[in-house]
């Protein structure tokens, strides 16, 4: 598609809790783009919240001839055979993270995409939340100095052990590969590519099946970001913390987006995204504490990016490079837990 007045027409795949709860009232909420199909087992639960809109099994959305953006919300392990299947059939994909499940199915993707002149994304909608977008600016304020520590927290207190996909032994299974790619893509988008990744897992919980517990370290020149995730933590510290030479900076309290999707907010509404929890600065050299007003997030951005993106040439929300860093570095994270060493990247 190029300049048109036509909307992009979207397949959704997968009606789970990320398809339902993310995808489809974001896309619903961008002029421009019209979900067009959704391709899930459970016609009934769809026509719940999106009365009329067209169904069909996940395999055939994917190459459906009446849709030109395919967005791919299925369990992990079906990300790359969908999306080579829709690429192949001449159509835009977003992948939801993780991008895949490993590197050289990612590479892959990205191989497929450029072959067949397709746009290949993934949605890393957390670079649109408040906390992110705070800590962007404090960055670029210039008032921690050099940076020397970076650490994120991703922490949620559900001691219960769960019969689902994502807590039963598979591939793409597990805490990390839930919240990880989170994590680590936030990362590379505020400070780059690292030298090195050491990591750690753990299942803590009686009973578990898959990792519940992971903590990471990421090797900068002169500085070190720690990225932490559990399912055994009730209230917790800071979600953000950034300290330098000149000072610390800590945000405290999650964004607000996901509780307000999951309301049926639409992100149209003026109250979207709206953080009342202010971070704060410390001044190194006096103590004094100073409030930082935190951003309104708006996730809605990054699909008013496929759209322009598809419509006039704009640039991706989320390049594919940066798709194959995320997993360039989970799949460090995975071997250095493995092998109990750090793990390099040339």
């Amino acid at each position: 598609m190029s300049n048109t007045s036509e909307p992009v027409r979207v397949a959704l795949l997968g009606y789970g809790y990320v398809g339902k709860t993310f995808h489809a009232p974001l896309i619903q909420a961008i002029d421009g783009l019209e979900l067009a199909l959704v391709g899930s087992s459970r016609p009934d639960a769809v026509h719940e919240r999106i009365p009329g809109v067209r169904v069909s099994p996940v395999a055939t959305a994917a190459t459906d001839t009446d849709v030109d953006l395919v967005v791919i919300a299925t369990p992990n392990d079906s990300h790359f055979p969908l999306a080579a299947a829709a690429l192949r059939a001449g159509k835009h994909v977003v992948v939801d993270k993780p991008f895949t499940i490993t590197l050289e199915e990612a590479e892959s993707l990205a191989g497929i995409a450029q072959e067949h002149g397709r746009m290949l994304s993934v949605f890393h909608n957390r670079r649109w939340d408040s906390e992110i977008l705070a800590t962007k600016q404090v960055l670029q304020a210039g008032v921690l100095g050099d940076v020397t520590h970076y650490e994120v927290h991703m922490d949620r207190y559900r001691p219960n052990v769960r019969q689902r996909w994502r807590e039963d032994r598979g591939p793409g299974s597990g805490l990390w590969f839930d919240l990880g790619p989170h994590m680590i893509d936030q990362t590379l988008h505020l400070f780059g590519m690292p030298l090195a990744v050491q990591g750690s897992l753990a299942t803590l919980r009686r009973g578990g099946q898959t990792d519940d517990w992971g903590h990471a370290v990421l090797h900068y020149p002169h500085m070190r970001a720690v990225l932490h995730a559990s399912l055994l933590v009730s209230g917790g510290g800071p979600r953000t913390q950034v300290h330098g030479t000149l000072g610390s900076w800590a945000k405290f309290g999650a964004d607000t987006q996901e509780p307000q999707l999951q309301q049926c907010m639409s992100p149209n509404d003026p109250a979207f995204g709206i953080d009342p929890d202010e971070g704060i600065f410390y001044d190194g050299a006096t103590g004094v504490q100073t409030p930082t007003p935190s951003p309104t997030g708006c996730q809605q951005r990054f699909y008013e990016g496929m759209r322009d993106a598809i419509t006039s040439g704009g640039p991706l929300p989320i390049p594919t490079e940066d798709a194959i860093q995320v997993m360039r570095v989970l799949e460090g994270f995975y071997a250095s837990a493995r092998e109990g060493r750090v793990v390099e990247f040339a």
